[in-house]
């Protein structure tokens, strides 16, 4: 590969890198935080006590781990009902439902 060849891909990759960087705040602005509606292990942040950060919520669907969705979305989204037979839905806010077990 010639130094042009080189400086070219270089060039070329670095407008990608950059290009992703100037369009990811533009889409996040068009999310929210949608608590109870993660699969566990896939929470994007926040999963309360006793976890760190994304990807360690530890039940489907717990109640204090969030995960980004549409903006709007979040108290539409059809989810599965509870083990106690009660409705679920996501909410804006940290919910007290399917914790894990101390």
């Amino acid at each position: 590969m010639t130094a042009t060849t080189s400086r070219l891909v270089f060039g070329a990759s670095l407008a990608c890198a950059l290009g992703a960087m100037a369009v990811t705040p533009v889409m996040a602005e068009d999310m929210e935080k949608c608590f109870g509606v993660a699969m566990a292990g896939q929470n994007d942040c926040a999963a309360g006590p006793g976890t760190t950060c994304a990807g360690t919520s530890k039940v489907d669907y717990q109640g204090n781990s969030w995960k980004l969705v549409p903006a709007g979305t979040c108290m539409t989204m059809e989810l599965p009902m509870g083990m106690d037979g009660m409705a679920r839905s996501g909410s804006l806010e940290a919910l007290e439902r399917d914790l894990p077990k101390a």
